[in-house]
């Protein structure tokens, strides 16, 4: 049951398709899914997935999750993904993302910092048993009650969600449609910490719209995404953004270039959404002939440092638009010009789409005293950023800050006025999407004991890698495998004669 409102959510978006075109063609699943996750692809009409997300969020209300309740979903980048996150808004959830790198250390900090009530994974993911990682991380969060999953060969106590998609039970709950309720708790790692980062609907609606206007996303366009969902900007760039425009998306696990190739044609998609330095190779082939229904590529910048020094888009197929990413406190995105240049970035309120005069503001781009760039506007939550109260003598609080200093150094260019982002926050370190504090890798090294080295080495492409040196490699990555570490941690000591 659905109690309206005057303020849009995602599930409230839905429906308004749902309405409009409930047998046209919704979510498509990767090609390749079967060795992924062992399941076979789907091909969802909105119809047939408001009846996936009904049997779905009936069994969320079933097993006792009350409203508000925070429900952690560790998923790969599949037609289930994006059932189970608007099956969570339907039954009044608020959905932690969880990144599938981590793993039962991260997941277990992630749950008892969010209070989670449940958590939902697949049995296996790209051969690895993501369903122990959950059962192991639950065990040692006093608040899940839940633990569910997809795919066969569950271990025993979870719950098969592939069954609660076939009982298609009908239950319902009262769900007040309001877009300024919290929906989706991400994470961030600052020089202060590990920060669990919450936004409402209304502040994913405004990322996915900025996006949106700013890449001139048609309406009914075939969306192809190829960027992992589980951080604020991979659920804005997919599921919001899909949901504006009303149309297709097909989802790809990242990465298969051949079997992307093959889904963008297959699936006729217009707008692909990849990393940048993905998006910048598919600019020096002949996407004319090689993709023929690609009209605009949005690339998404880990490393927004690198956007200014990146090559020009050769393409005159299709257009690319460069998203800057700052962790997980906001983005920006700008839509290059014909002579494929990154656009000129400049402080100020910054509307959707710039080039249109009087247009709503999307959000505001700041150069703090110190030299970082900042971010301010209705997709940002500076509270969860809030620095520590200074020691004072005073009994006044001190004022709000509206603002998220992202800690990325900036300066303006003298002669054009633009902003020059020129390195990454101090003390953190970036591998793709995952980010941590440098002196963590100091900490697990010194578990290892005496003579181990674990670093992290520039890289064009990834921003960091990792390297690691102990006496025995061998045990050292079952030593970082026992603790509960991502992978990136463990793989860092490979043997001498594998490539770093």
């Amino acid at each position: 049951m659905i109690q309206t409102n005057a303020t849009p959510t995602l599930d409230g978006l839905f429906r308004r398709i749902l309405a409009r075109q409930p047998d046209a063609l919704a979510l498509l699943d990767p090609l390749n899914k079967e060795r992924i996750t062992g399941q076979p692809p789907k091909r969802l009409t909105f119809a047939e997935a408001d009846r996936a997300i009904s049997a779905l969020s009936a069994h969320f209300i079933e097993a006792g999750l009350p409203n508000n309740s925070v429900i952690a979903v560790q998923l790969p980048n599949t037609v289930e993904f994006m059932l189970t996150v608007l099956a969570a808004y339907r039954a009044g959830l608020v959905v932690a993302s969880l990144p599938l790198l981590w793993r039962q250390a991260e997941l277990t900090v992630a749950l008892n910092r969010t209070g989670a009530r449940a958590i939902v994974t697949a049995s296996k993911i790209d051969g690895v048993n993501y369903a122990d990682f959950a059962m192991n991380a639950a065990a040692e969060a006093f608040s899940i009650r839940h633990v569910c999953g997809f795919g066969t060969e569950l271990p025993e106590g979870m719950i098969s969600l592939d069954l609660a998609l076939s009982a298609q039970s009908a239950t319902t709950r009262p769900v007040t449609q309001d877009g300024r309720r919290a929906a989706m708790i991400s994470f961030d790692v600052t020089a202060d910490g590990f920060r669990a980062v919450p936004r409402t609907h209304l502040s994913l609606i405004a990322g996915g719209l900025a996006l949106s206007l700013e890449a001139d996303v048609p309406q009914g366009s075939t969306l192809m995404s190829a960027f992992a969902p589980s951080s604020f900007a991979g659920l804005t760039t997919s599921l919001v953004v899909w949901l504006l425009s009303g149309g297709t998306l097909s989802l790809h696990h990242p990465f298969d270039g051949d079997v992307l190739e093959q889904q963008i044609n297959e699936h006729g998609c217009d707008i692909l959404i990849v990393p940048a330095q993905l998006a910048l190779r598919l600019g020096e082939i002949d996407l004319a002939s090689r993709l023929p229904s690609l009209r605009d590529v949005i690339g998404l910048w880990r490393a927004p440092e690198q956007v200014a020094s990146s090559p020009a888009w050769t393409s005159e197929h299709a257009v690319l638009t460069d998203v800057y990413l700052f962790g997980e406190a906001g983005l920006f995105s700008a839509r290059r010009a014909a002579d494929g240049a990154p656009a000129p970035i400049r402080p100020g309120p910054h509307g959707a789409p710039r080039e249109v005069p009087g247009s709503s503001i999307s959000g505001e781009i700041l150069l703090t005293p110190g030299g970082t760039l900042a971010l301010r506007g209705p997709m940002v939550t500076p509270s969860a950023y809030a620095p520590a109260p200074p020691p004072s003598d005073s009994l006044m609080a001190q004022p709000p800050r509206d603002f998220v200093d992202t800690d990325y150094a900036a300066r303006l260019d003298s002669s054009t006025g633009a902003i020059c982002i020129t390195a990454p926050p101090s003390g953190i370190m970036a591998v793709g999407g995952y980010r941590f504090l440098s002196q963590d890798l100091q900490e697990w090294a010194r578990r290892l004991g005496q003579g181990a080295l674990l670093t992290a080495l520039p890289d064009r492409l990834s921003g960091h890698r990792l390297a690691g040196r102990a006496q025995d490699n061998a045990r050292a990555r079952e030593a970082l495998a026992e603790l509960g570490l991502n992978p990136l941690m463990v793989e860092a000591f490979r043997d001498r004669a594998s490539p770093v």
